[in-house]
């Protein structure tokens, strides 16, 4: 086995403390990368918190991990030692499945591996996450990162990145489109940069006034307070597409008229509690909502490569290991622009 050391939470009732375990040996098909960066993504508090499911402890949270490989296994031809590497919200799946054959490996019928707070294939052994110093994955869930861009900031487009990335091509957003984008952080804004990179008309819908500044930043046309009646009036029906990044509750009614006669509102925020949707708010327009998780394996480095040739990263601020904690707290704030990512030298 391989000595490990990470940061973990032994309940959902502790912090995360530093703590000691064993990854498996590198296998013949397996790739062993040391961690350089990991973006903490706001799924990570609510996993250890027990929000969504009951967990798996002690959980080693973290699934936007960057590194360079230190072993390969004598099967593996896509990697090499000094390589950099990456690995996002999913180590494994069944791989002969309906989906996965389609390259859909996040929709794997028989459920995909998570890089943390899972089991892996044998249903017994626990996954651990990039809060830690190294991670062993099996070759065709690593994926090759470029050395053109900020390794820190390529970090979130393991999670941030691929999960607005996937949708936008799924719906085939671009030139001739308006996209509003539902919350600004940071899901938020890297769908910002790609649907202006798409070429579609992108407006940011927030309750936040103060972030307006940051949006037409980001590349945003233009800007909507969803708190200021006068504004919400004069957007309705002028949407082709919401991409709705939020997490917390809100009135997708509200939303859903914001939409043109056969607008599509898609969700990848994942708000605790069902939304209530009237009827109504679909009948009137032929509407639609749908909803996407992250990207499968192919399309998710094709995501990478397309960053590269664009030169698009995250907007990141880096911390400390140590300074998890704080930015839980800040993140519950919103206090982030737009995605915390640890130093891992610093574990």
């Amino acid at each position: 086995m391989i000595e490990a050391k990470g940061y973990a939470a032994q309940s959902a009732e502790t912090d995360l403390a530093p703590w000691s375990f064993e990854r498996r040996e590198v296998g013949p098909h397996d790739v062993q990368f040391d961690i350089l960066f990991c973006g903490v993504c706001h799924s990570d508090l609510h996993q250890i918190k027990n929000d969504w499911f009951p967990g798996i402890f002690p959980m080693v949270p973290g699934h936007e991990i960057v590194g360079r490989v230190i072993k390969v296994g004598d099967h593996v031809t896509k990697f090499k030692v000094g390589d950099l590497a990456g690995t996002g919200c999913m180590v494994d799946s069944c791989q002969v499945c309906e989906n996965c054959k389609k390259d859909l490996e996040q929709y794997c019928l028989e459920g995909n591996t998570g890089t943390y707070n899972s089991l892996s294939r044998d249903g017994v052994t626990p996954t651990y996450g990039g809060y830690s110093n190294t991670i062993v994955v099996r070759e065709e869930f690593v994926l090759h990162v470029s050395d053109k861009l900020n390794l820190a900031a390529v970090a979130p487009l393991l999670c941030a990145g691929i999960t607005t990335y996937s949708p936008l091509k799924h719906w085939k957003v671009g030139k001739g489109h308006k996209l509003a984008v539902l919350g600004l952080g940071g899901l938020g804004h890297m769908a910002v940069k790609f649907g202006v990179a798409f070429g579609a008309e992108v407006t940011v819908l927030s309750t936040s006034p103060k972030k307006e500044e940051d949006a037409k930043k980001l590349g945003a046309h233009h800007f909507v307070v969803t708190t200021d009646e006068a504004q919400v009036k004069a957007a309705m029906g002028t949407f082709d597409f919401i991409l709705d990044t939020v997490s917390a509750e809100h009135d997708f009614n509200m939303y859903l008229s914001l939409l043109k006669s056969d607008g599509t509102l898609i969700c990848v925020g994942v708000p605790s509690k069902p939304a209530e949707i009237a009827a109504f708010s679909l009948l009137a327009g032929r509407k639609s909502i749908g909803g996407s998780a992250i990207g499968g394996i192919a399309e998710t480095q094709e995501m990478l490569d397309y960053c590269a040739e664009h030169n698009i990263v995250s907007d990141i601020e880096m911390i400390d290991m140590k300074d998890i904690k704080s930015a839980y707290e800040r993140m519950q704030k919103g206090d982030v622009r737009y995605r915390f990512v640890i130093d891992m030298a610093t574990l």
